[in-house]
This record gives structure tokens, sequence and C-alpha cells, in this order.
């Protein structure tokens, strides 16, 4: 991770960590350096979540960008993939999202998109890094040459009709959507009744005060009562969807009020797409995350799995480098470059139901062979996380392996914020999953002197 940028974005707490200050810094920083080669007609998208702090934050990385010549078009509050849709829909010259993702509400961020609608590789990002400290430098033009602002939702339709053509007439179904205060609190609920079904909506305010605050993705409970509500009053199936701050994930509720996770939303789609012949590759490309039991699941249709690491960009890194077209991860990411570019909430879950639909079958019933093995993660606090490559650790990870063998794997490996080494192990019975992880994570203890 660089200076300002991190594994998505910069981000931070808004006006201390994240100031309006640097955002108009990395405005000017962006513009002058993403845009470079883009001809100066060419305007900069900007969208931004429902936190109190974007209005500002926005203000400041406008400023930024028009003080570099280069126009601005403003598309308010929108998801994450909408930003992406409409800079490559309308042939802009970059687009800009504001939004901490699920992080709390005191948190924002900012993360660019080429005009080929991708995230920037670390490389770029690097590059606007060495010049954000430098932005006082850059050019300021004056009079007619200053950049212009446009303020439009119109362009969101666009990314709306992608999302109809990728849905299923879902008459009779119920859809209880929870857009967690946050970007899809207007278009969430609203594509599930373009396509016929019955919504009921939760937590789809315009209120940033209360954005990820016990609901959305990172917690379900609500959802979840609410869907085993509907079910029991209900005739037709039932379904839930949570979405994240910025509608970049989502994840579901089944028609038996039960979790429905990332894993189980990758194994439907992507046997879905190997059955019409549209995975290249017959692999989708996951994180070394995933879940053995989904690993398991995907063979059985004679498709593969590729681990990256965790975060969706280098999912992303590893589908366009391989050429694979599906991708994801067990918090919801999910790509599929063949719709988009970038993790997309919204297209998820209509492309998730449109299945369903087609095939006459639950989402329940779409994954019920899948399996999900007991996964222990144990944090252990060090003052060195290179103890991790200790060699009575790798003794350890070793010998674990061993008593693991095909029916179960070990992950260890340093956090990349924190003083933590993280031990994940997974097995199909809890009672070894715990013994394996606590073994391992004493080893560490012991070569570190805790």
């Amino acid at each position: 991770m660089g200076k300002y940028f991190g594994t998505d974005g910069v981000r931070g707490v808004a006006n201390r960590d994240l100031t309006p200050e640097l955002a108009f810094a990395v405005g000017r920083a962006g513009a002058a350096l993403v845009a470079h080669d883009q001809s100066l007609d060419k305007p900069i998208v900007v969208g931004r979540d429902t936190r109190l702090s974007g209005p500002m934050l926005e203000g400041a990385i406008v400023a930024g960008i028009t003080s570099t010549g280069r126009n601005v078009v403003l598309l308010g509050v929108v998801p994450t993939p909408a930003v992406a849709a409409v800079t490559t829909a309308m042939g802009a010259a970059a687009g800009v999202m504001i939004s901490a993702s699920h992080n709390p509400i005191e948190d924002n961020g900012i993360k660019f998109f080429g005009a080929d609608g991708f995230k920037l590789s670390d490389a770029v990002e690097g590059e606007i890094e060495s010049l954000v400290d430098d932005a006082a430098h850059l050019p300021r033009p004056t009079g007619l040459e200053i950049g212009v602002v446009a303020h439009t939702r119109g362009l969101i339709d666009n990314y709306f009709a992608k999302l109809v053509a990728a849905g299923a007439d879902l008459s009779g179904h119920t859809v209880v959507v929870d857009g967690a205060f946050g970007a899809a609190y207007l278009i969430g609920p609203k594509i599930f009744e373009r396509l016929g079904a019955r919504v009921v909506a939760i937590n789809c305010e315009d209120d940033g005060s209360r954005i990820n605050v016990g609901c959305g993705t990172t917690n379900l409970e609500m959802l979840r009562e609410r869907v085993r509500e509907e079910i029991a009053r209900s005739t037709g199936p039932v379904v839930g969807v949570a979405f994240d701050g910025d509608a970049d994930r989502a994840l579901f509720i089944d028609e038996t009020g039960a979790l429905f996770g990332g894993d189980h939303v990758m194994l439907v789609i992507a046997r879905d797409l190997e059955a019409r012949g549209e995975l290249p590759g017959d692999a989708v490309v996951g994180t070394v995350m995933s879940n053995m039991g989904f690993e398991k699941a995907l063979e059985r249709n004679g498709v593969g799995l590729l681990r990256a690491a965790v975060g969706d960009r280098y999912v992303l890194e590893a589908m366009r480098a391989g050429g694979y077209r599906f991708g994801g991860e067990q918090s919801g990411h999910v790509i599929d470059l063949a719709r988009g570019t970038t993790g997309d909430g919204p297209m998820t879950a209509v492309t998730l139901l449109a299945i369903a639909v087609r095939t006459k079958r639950t989402l329940h019933d779409l994954a019920s062979d899948l399996a999900v093995y007991p996964q222990v993660l144990v944090n252990v606090r060090v003052r060195d996380k290179s103890i991790a490559d200790h060699p009575s650790v790798l003794d350890a990870i070793a010998a674990a392996e061993r008593e693991l063998a095909l029916d179960g794997r070990i992950l260890v490996r340093p956090s990349g914020t924190e003083p933590l080494v993280r031990v994940m192990v997974e097995a199909s019975d809890d009672a070894r999953t715990n013994a394996v992880a606590a073994s391992v994570a004493d080893a560490i203890r012991t070569a570190a002197g805790l």
C-alpha cells in the first residue's frame, strides 16, 4: 500500500485522515494523470454514497478536477458500478466514486476508474501519489479554460437499462431489499419493482447518518427477520437482498430464511454460465478465503477455482490476466466482465434471481449441495509480523497440512494493516478445525515469545 492509496483507493476518517485539502490535491493529481491522454472535452464523472461527509469531499474533489481545466459531470448518490458504467457509456475521461463502501459512518474514500471503466492499477495509483504532494505545481488555467460542472442523474438510465436487460419477470415473487441507507437506497427497490416483484424496502432512505449501521451486508439479522415474516404471510417465493454502502456487493437470504452468501451466489452463477458454454477456461477466480466446500462443489461440475489474494482488485487482476469472465469473494463482491468492469451488487441480484426464474428452482435448491466447511480464523497479535516465517512456525504449518491432507486447508498470513498474523483453517469437522488452528496459533505465540 502507498502513502495515500490502500487496497481500494484513498480511505480514512473523513475530515481527519481524508481531509478536504487532501481530496482537492487528489482531484488535481488524478485529473492531471488519469485523463492526460484524453481530449479536454471529455469530462470526469463523479458519484458518491450517502455519507454525511460526501458533499464536503465532493466539493473538494470537483474543485481540484476543474482547477486543471477538466469538466465534471456530477451523478449525485449512485452505486459505485453505475459510475464505472456511465464512464464507459458516455466516453468520459475517467470516473470517481466517493465512498468507504462497508466501512463505518465516519470513514470515507475516493476511488478512480479509468476511461475503460476499470479501477486503476497499483502503478497508476503510485503515480498519482507522486503528484499529490506536488499538486500545487500542476497547471492552473484561468478564464474560459477553467473546468465547468454539470449536474445530471439522467445518465444512470443506461446503467438501469442494463440491470433490466439482465433480469427476468419476477411477478409473484417478494423481494425484501435492505439498502443499508446507502447508494442503493433508490435504485435497489426500483429495479425489482420494474421487474414485477412485490418489494419490501427496509433501510432504503437517503440517510448517511445511519449508513451500514446494523444493516446491509455487514449485519443481515434485520433482513433475515423481515424475510421470515414475509415468508409466513406470503403464498409465493420470498427472498432478501442486502447491499453495502456503495452497492458494489450483495448478500442474500434465501426462501427458507437462511443466509445465501458469496460462495453460494458464485456457485449458482458459475454453474449457469458453464451450462450455457459461457465460462471461459471452465474456471472462476475466487480468493484464498473462498470456502473449500465451494471449491469441491465447483469440481463436481467440471469447474476449477483459481485463488487470488483477498480484495476484489486482485480478483479482477487475475481474471484479466488469465482471460476469465467470472470471479468474486465471500463478501458478495461478484464480477462478471461480460456485464461490467467492477463488483456490482444490483447486477448480481438481478442475475441470480433471473437464474431461479429461468430454471424454475429456488435459490435454496440451486445451491443445496454446497457443504460449507467449518472455517476458523485466529488472529495472533505480534510485535513483528515476520514471525510467520520462523522455522518452528513453518514446521507447525507443515504438520497441519499433513493433518488436513485432502480434506481441509490452512492459510497463515500477516495482516496488511495490523500487527497480527492471521491463521485460517478449514476442515470437514469443527473439532479438527479448531484443534489445528489452535496448534498453529500456539506455535506462533511460542516463537514470538508471547
